[in-house]
């Protein structure tokens, strides 16, 4: 009776090792595939701020030169206006 109770009591500590280890194991694994996804995240998000950033910049600048070109063209329109009024003259 002593030995049925000692090998049903090393056959449970068997089991509870075999399924045990790979459960806390996949669990260590999953862990860290959440940190690693949550840094993820967070660096795809500063990356879309920064394009976005970007973005805007660009915007900003391409407006400037549009309007540096538009202040250029109207300027040369009245030379050309100048020099058609003299060459008339």
């Amino acid at each position: 009776m002593e030995w049925t109770v000692v090998t049903v009591i090393v056959a449970l500590v068997g089991l509870f090792v075999t399924v045990g280890k790979p459960i806390i194991s996949l669990n260590n694994n999953l862990v860290k595939l959440n940190l690693t996804l949550d840094h993820l995240k967070e660096d795809l998000d500063t990356q879309k701020k920064a394009l976005a950033d970007q973005q805007a910049s660009a915007h900003n600048s391409h407006k400037r030169l549009w309007e540096h070109n538009e202040a250029q063209d109207k300027i040369l329109n009245d030379h050309e206006t100048r020099i058609s009024h003299l060459e008339h003259q």
